[in-house]
């Protein structure tokens, strides 16, 4: 089976185990790359899969306190994306971030943050998120940047929309 690495991937719902490898090799040099609640029932991973099924993307979503809003009614965190370096610039990251987005809309949340690896930070812009911090260093990882994107006028789009576990 050839693959077109020109296709647009597809996007779904999976279970932790099928984040964590490509979750390690990415963002963590091989290492470790379970997170705190990962196991949680209100917590979403997503996988992008090239046409021959392979994992080229993923991405966790749960709700969580907004460090830089604190009021927000409904917040939920964007933590761990990951995409396969031999298909940045493919759609994948996008296509996981609109997937993800249409879940935490679809849950009721109206407020998705995260903290940014700088290098991603550009990315996330392009997406719709807006830096609201300076530069900080995660020990261990490296330089990021808080980031946000309020949901109200997106939870209207037709996006892709995934069932409540």
């Amino acid at each position: 089976m050839t693959s077109d690495a020109s296709a647009a991937p597809t996007v779904e719902p999976v279970p932790v185990d099928v984040v964590l490898p490509l979750r390690s090799a990415v963002l963590r040099g091989g290492g470790p790359a379970g997170l705190p609640g990962d196991d949680d029932p209100a917590t979403v991973h997503l996988a992008a899969r090239a046409a021959d099924g392979r994992v080229t993307g993923v991405v966790r979503l749960a709700p969580a306190a907004c460090p830089w809003r604190p009021h927000a009614r409904a917040p939920w965190q964007l933590r761990g994306m990951a995409t396969d370096p031999a298909v940045r610039g493919s759609g994948a990251g996008r296509a996981l971030v609109e997937a993800g987005l249409a879940v935490v809309a679809g849950r009721g949340g109206d407020l998705v943050w995260c903290n940014a690896r700088v290098p991603a930070a550009g990315f996330y812009a392009l997406m719709g998120f807006t830096t609201v911090t300076g530069e900080f260093d995660v020990p261990g990882i490296g330089p990021h940047v808080g980031m946000l994107l309020d949901l109200p006028a997106r939870a209207q789009e037709a996006l892709p929309a995934f069932p409540a576990p």
